[in-house]
C-alpha cells in the first residue's frame, strides 16, 4: 500500500497527503473528509479501506493514526451545502477544507476517486485509493470515525430516526422513520427518499 507514496517520493515530492471522504450516500448529516500526512516510518498494522473494517477496529486505529501522523486535517460540508451545490461538489469542497486544515502544506495529494480538488498543489486521483494507498486508507478511517461521531451527536438531538445506528444511510428503518416523522433539519432535502416527502 506504499506504491503511490514511494512513486511520489521518487518524483521528488516530500510532503504527501492522502485525502478521502465519508458520507456521500446518506440521506442525512454532513460529508466529512480527512487529509493525512504520514511519516516514512509509519507502522500501524491493519490499516485498510475504512469500509472493510468494523466500527470497533476503526475506533482502535483512529488514535494510532493520530499519534503517528505528521499532520492531519478534517473538513466537512453540511447538509445545506450538499443541497445547494450537489453531493459531488460538496465532497470535493470538504476534501479541500481538510487539506487547508493541515498544520503544514503538502506538495503532493493522493485523492481517493477520479476527481481532483480545487488546489494549486500537485495531485493524483486514485480510483479505489482507500484500498491501494496507506495515506488514503488512513484518511478514510479518520473521516469515517469523525463522521460516525457527528452522527451519534445528531442521534441524541433527533432520536426518532436512529442516526447512530445507520449513520444516516438509506436503510429500511431510516426510510420508515422519515415517512413516519417527516424529515428533520439535518436531512438532505435534495436526496431521493427525502425530497419526495
Amino acid at each position: 500500500m506504499l506504491f503511490y507514496e514511494k512513486q511520489a517520493m521518487l518524483d521528488g515530492y516530500k510532503v504527501i497527503a492522502g485525502v478521502d471522504e465519508a458520507g456521500r450516500g446518506p440521506l442525512a448529516g454532513p460529508v466529512v473528509s480527512a487529509a493525512v500526512v504520514l511519516p516514512e516510518s509509519f507502522d500501524v498494522p491493519g490499516i485498510n479501506d475504512s469500509k472493510k473494517l468494523s466500527e470497533k477496529k476503526r475506533e482502535a486505529l483512529f488514535p494510532l493514526i493520530q499519534a503517528q501522523a505528521i499532520a492531519f486535517g478534517i473538513g466537512m460540508a453540511d447538509h445545506e451545502e450538499i443541497d445547494r451545490i450537489n453531493i459531488l461538489q460538496a465532497s470535493l469542497l470538504s476534501m479541500k477544507r481538510a487539506v487547508d486544515a493541515l498544520q503544514l502544506t503538502p506538495d503532493y495529494l493522493l485523492i481517493d476517486g477520479k476527481f481532483t480538488i480545487n488546489a494549486t498543489i500537485e495531485q493524483r486521483p486514485v480510483i479505489k485509493g482507500d484500498a491501494l494507498s496507506v495515506s488514503i486508507a488512513a484518511a478514510s478511517i479518520m473521516a469515517k470515525v469523525t463522521r460516525d461521531r457527528i452522527m451519534a451527536e445528531l442521534d441524541a438531538k433527533y432520536p426518532q430516526y436512529g442516526l447512530k445506528r445507520h449513520k444516516g444511510y438509506p436503510t429500511k428503518a431510516h426510510k420508515e422513520a422519515i415517512l413516519t416523522h417527516g424529515p428533520c433539519p439535518v436531512h438532505r432535502k435534495s436526496f431521493k427518499g427525502v425530497k419526495d416527502i
